[in-house]
């Protein structure tokens, strides 16, 4: 959501929220307001009383629910709602300290990156047409001067070699109009341009070096002679791009974009942990070495949920007031499995429902993102009108059903697979077929994938 929409997403009121992730996800009122009270409890926590501000802590929540109800799909469209800095990490591919794998300190450091990144956009939007500006007036002088102007690129406003006659300002005009219009796009220039980064900069500037608060890529930077250009030479479309790019980090504050891209995170960032209960210890099975090392993973995402201090290359980060926000099934565990240490730092837990035939039909035509547009827009790339009658989408959704009764239950992901098996020959044979309106009915459904819902041993591997 951009930034300029008419209501920022971190102003947004819970119902608001709700309505906005109503648009995607049908069903699930309960994890709805969760979280979009969670959020909300962020903005309202920056505008308490500086004193009392820290006092306020963020109340963590678990979603609980089976596969394919969707817990994944909040995760997700809350990111692309949410102006904070978000991050979604699986619980299962942590290990613990002393072990290979990604320690958890790692969650905090990609929280930064996105930190970052989102930060970096806003900046784009806010310096794009200046910087746009000043990339074109400076391709305008080396598009009226190729043979004087070989160094074009410069740092921070550097000027122009100063034998280049200057343009007037009619003159750089009618080149900027020219620019805009396309009719230079087959005229090439010569820049210098930086060579691409050192392979063993990219090598040791892993999360290794992070842990010791180093960025070797900015230490090699400031080393006289490791900053090397070479010449050039491309069409003016593309050197605009690369002078764009040039003036963007130019007239951005690199040191002011880390320090904020730190407060961020601290202050609004979210971290979405799936698959928690991969991590929690078996009631139904004897300790073993497994529960062992799940139960040490645990205890290292322990600190960081509860705060404290983790070392980034950018700086120190506090996690004392991040929403953690955690998913899993609870098919093997249950929540009560979890060390009580970590319990208590999820006090809102909230149990998906799981979808009902109904809830599977609203699934397949609702959302603005539903299947059935999906592959309506697909295949009208092909020329052909995809219609689905209605009810063809009652029959799909009870195929849905029957299939996630009869074997593993997965949600709205059987509507996938369902789809995909009822449209292969129109899929396959779309660029060659000579009608190109094509009506999904129920009986068509039927025809598709009865012999799959009759056959168990053919659905098992298939559905």
């Amino acid at each position: 959501m951009a930034s300029s929409s008419s209501s920022s997403s971190s102003s947004l009121t819970p119902r608001e929220i709700v309505s906005e992730l109503d648009r995607y996800i049908i069903g699930q009122k309960a994890a709805k307001r969760a979280v979009a009270i969670a959020l909300r409890n962020q903005w309202r926590r920056q505008r308490v009383a500086e004193d009392f501000r820290d006092e306020i802590q963020p109340k963590n929540i678990i979603l609980i629910g089976p596969t394919g109800v969707g817990k994944t799909e909040i995760a997700r469209r809350l990111a692309k709602l949410s102006r904070a800095p978000f991050v979604k990490v699986e619980a299962s591919k942590f290990t613990e300290v002393g072990y290979v794998g990604r320690d958890v300190d790692s969650m905090v450091r990609d929280l930064v990156e996105a930190s970052l990144s989102l930060i970096r956009e806003e900046k784009t939007e806010h310096f794009q047409a200046k910087a746009t500006q000043l990339a074109e007036d400076r391709l305008a002088d080396l598009l009226a001067n190729p043979g004087k102007s070989t160094q074009p690129l410069r740092h921070f406003g550097g000027a122009l070699p100063s034998s280049a006659p200057p343009l007037s300002e009619a003159e750089r005009e009618k080149l900027r109009a020219q620019l805009r219009a396309g009719t230079l796009d087959n005229e090439f220039v010569e820049l210098e341009v930086k060579e691409a980064q050192l392979a063993f900069m990219k090598n040791f500037s892993g999360q290794g070096m992070e842990e010791f608060g180093i960025n070797l890529q900015d230490f090699f930077r400031n080393v006289p002679g490791m900053e090397r250009t070479k010449k050039q030479k491309m069409s003016a479309p593309m050197a605009l791009l690369v002078l764009e790019k040039e003036e963007l980090s130019g007239l951005m504050d690199q040191d002011n974009i880390q320090s904020e891209a730190l407060s961020r995170a601290e202050k609004s960032g979210i971290i979405f942990i799936d698959e928690i209960d991969k991590i929690a210890n078996r009631s139904t099975t004897q300790s073993s070495g497994m529960d062992v090392s799940r139960e040490g993973v645990q205890r290292d995402i322990l600190p960081i949920v509860e705060g404290s201090t983790v070392t980034t290359k950018y700086g120190s980060v506090k996690t004392d007031h991040i929403l953690f926000i955690a998913a899993g099934a609870f098919h093997l565990s249950k929540p009560s499995d979890l060390i009580p240490e970590l319990q208590g730092r999820f006090p809102i837990r909230v149990e998906l429902e799981a979808l009902s035939g109904s809830d599977l039909e609203m699934i397949l035509k609702e959302p603005k993102n539903s299947l059935v547009r999906q592959y309506t827009e697909l295949l009208a790339t092909e020329g052909i009108a995809l219609q689905f009658e209605e009810g063809a989408i009652k029959e799909l959704a009870q195929t849905a059903c029957q299939a996630n009764e009869r074997m593993q239950n997965i949600g709205a992901r059987r509507l996938h697979t369902i789809m995909e098996c009822l449209l292969d020959e129109v899929s396959f044979s779309a660029s060659e077929m000579a009608e190109k309106a094509f009506r999904v009915t129920a009986d068509y459904v039927r025809e598709k994938l009865k012999p799959l819902i009759q056959s168990e041993d053919i659905s098992r591997y298939i559905l």
